[in-house]
This record gives structure tokens, sequence and C-alpha cells, in this order.
């Protein structure tokens, strides 16, 4: 996937998701590196209510290992977030706000 136009697709769903008043954050994920790095620091920042885990590290099997992680990441430094799964990239909104 193009890099810029997955950050130009999310950034459009925070922009919809703080229109409404929402506090929304993204942490990206990257293949290359322990999820540590990305997740715990936002995760532990505050209290979520929703955590959106993208069909990028979900979908491909070869991530799987990396899919669980994420998974284990956001229960342990976000237990009382419910966990949401886009469709696809542009419909992070929709996944968040099934959710809350």
């Amino acid at each position: 996937m193009d890099g810029d136009l997955v950050l130009s697709l999310l950034d459009k769903d925070l922009e919809r998701l703080h229109g409404e008043g929402i506090e929304a954050v993204s942490a990206l994920v990257r293949i290359d590196e322990p999820p540590e790095a990305a997740v715990v620091t936002p995760l532990s920042e505050q209290e979520w209510d929703v955590v959106v885990i993208g069909g990028g590290i979900r979908k491909p099997e070869p991530l799987l290992a990396l899919f669980e992680q994420v998974v284990n990441l956001t229960r342990r430094y976000a237990p009382g977030a419910a966990i949401a799964f886009n469709a696809s990239i542009d419909d992070t909104y929709e996944a968040a706000r099934r959710r809350l």
C-alpha cells in the first residue's frame, strides 16, 4: 500500500472523530519493529473506550504473530477498551463508532 494514501485516509477518519468531539490518536505499527514502541505509550497515557486494530497487520497471515502481540498489548495497557477491527483502511471511523 502507498504509505501516504494510508496516512491520508487515517487522518480523514481522525478528523471525523474529532469533529464529533471524540478524542482519537493514531499509533502506527511498523512491521519491522517491535510493536511496543508504537503501542504502549499511547495506550498508557489515558483510558480509552475503543482501540481499532487495522487490517494491515490483521489480514496478512505472515503477520499473525505481530497481530497477536498488538491485541495482547491492547488488553494489557488498555484493559477497559473495546477492541474493534476495520474492514479496510478507509473505514476506521465506522469501526470505532460501532464500539463507542
